[in-house]
């Protein structure tokens, strides 16, 4: 199968940028991202660009064990806990199994 665009049409097909440009002049924002559209995505994608540029801490723990204890105190403020909950806290950094 030989199939090629331009062999469809007599005139020259139009380059990407100038069909955008044609279109801006003949007024069809067709191919246009709408400003409320745009601002929009950036609701979206601003929270975790400024999320990964916060130097927040993130808590290691060691392989094996239920994690850090942190995770602990995060559901314990609400008054909840883990449904296997670390018995064992010790004075370490992450629950112990």
């Amino acid at each position: 199968m030989d199939f090629h665009y331009k062999n469809l049409q007599e005139s020259q097909m139009l380059t990407a940028y100038e069909r955008l440009l044609l279109d801006a002049l003949k007024g069809d924002a067709t191919l246009f991202a709408r400003s409320d559209a745009v601002e929009a995505c950036w609701e979206y994608v601003q929270p975790i660009l400024d999320f990964k540029n916060d130097p927040q801490a993130l808590f290691g723990y060691a392989c094996g064990t239920w994690g850090p204890k942190e995770s602990h105190d995060l559901l314990s403020k609400d008054g909840r806990e883990w449904r296997f909950p670390c018995k064992n806290l010790t004075d370490t950094d992450y629950c112990e199994l």
